[in-house]
């Protein structure tokens, strides 16, 4: 919802301010410059980018649009589900948790929290976190390096989007410059038609190098940017599990190993340590 907020004030405040200063708003509206410039900006995507990031792009922009993020109350439950897991692993030893691992849709822990089995990135990270200690094949020391290993890696497929955003609303000005001077060329043909043909025409001219500039600085590196601060807080949830993860392996207790990981959360989503430690121990034990 804010991030179209932000547009309508974007648009407002340029076209309002136009027609404070005596503008016609409708001398704006020239569809053959916003086909060259949104036409060509389209194409730029096309070419620069495989189809899987084009698919990521889409699922970033709705995700920008539609402002959801991880709230306190979704670390609250995440570190509760983390919790859980760790007391059954402490109680029962390692081996207890695969049934929990290799059957997740059965788990009696897993199934209490929908929204986090739901999202299927969070899921296989954690999964493929407890696995390789469950089945002892590294130690327990070694396990952060590879969950951070593999943190790094969903961290650059994420950044792909943004960097395709930034290069098209780099190349924006660039296109409005294209569109103008193709609108000059066609107000060359037309100066036998008399000063006013001519005016409009330079006018539309005028209209794609100034809808190009707008376009990306109103519009596309922002969301450029909203993109990068919604990958920020999807990682954050990642680092959240593997914190977590990596402490209860080293030999920390639960509670500790939850605590630690609660420490690393941003201020705005970082819950209270008496009130989380109070929501734990009032959680029923898993057997």
């Amino acid at each position: 919802m804010l991030i179209l907020i932000g547009a309508f004030i974007v648009c407002a405040s340029t076209i309002g301010g136009f027609m404070i200063a005596g503008g016609n708003p409708l001398v704006l509206l020239h569809v053959s410059e916003f086909v060259v410039i949104l036409g060509v900006a389209l194409g730029i995507i096309v070419i620069a980018s495989p189809m899987h990031t084009m698919i990521e792009l889409l699922h970033k922009i709705k995700q920008a649009l539609l402002g959801r993020t991880t709230s306190k109350a979704d670390y609250v439950e995440l570190l509760k589900m983390l919790y859980e897991i760790f007391m059954v692993g402490r109680r029962n030893g390692l081996i207890a948790l695969e049934e929990h691992v290799m059957n997740p849709a059965q788990s009696a822990i897993f199934i209490k929290y929908p929204s986090f089995t739901g999202n299927k990135e969070r899921m296989e990270f954690l999964i493929n976190g407890i696995k390789p200690v469950i089945d002892g094949k590294i130690k327990p020391d070694q396990l952060e390096d590879l969950m951070s290993a593999e943190l790094r890696a969903k961290d650059e497929e994420k950044s792909h989007p943004v960097h395709l955003l930034g290069m098209v609303g780099d190349s924006l000005p660039a296109i409005g410059i294209v569109a103008a001077v193709l609108g000059i060329i066609n107000t060359m043909a037309a100066i036998a038609d008399g000063p006013e043909a001519v005016g409009k025409k330079v006018a539309a001219a005028l209209t794609g190098t100034l809808l190009g500039i707008f376009v990306a600085y109103g519009f596309v590196i922002p969301l450029g940017v909203r993109i990068t601060s919604i990958n920020q807080a999807d990682n954050q949830v990642l680092r959240c599990i593997m914190t977590a993860v990596a402490s209860f392996a080293k030999g920390l207790a639960p509670l500790t190993a939850v605590e630690v990981a609660r420490r690393g959360l941003d201020s705005t989503v970082q819950p209270g340590s008496e009130e989380l430690e109070t929501t734990l121990k009032a959680l029923p034990a898993i057997k």
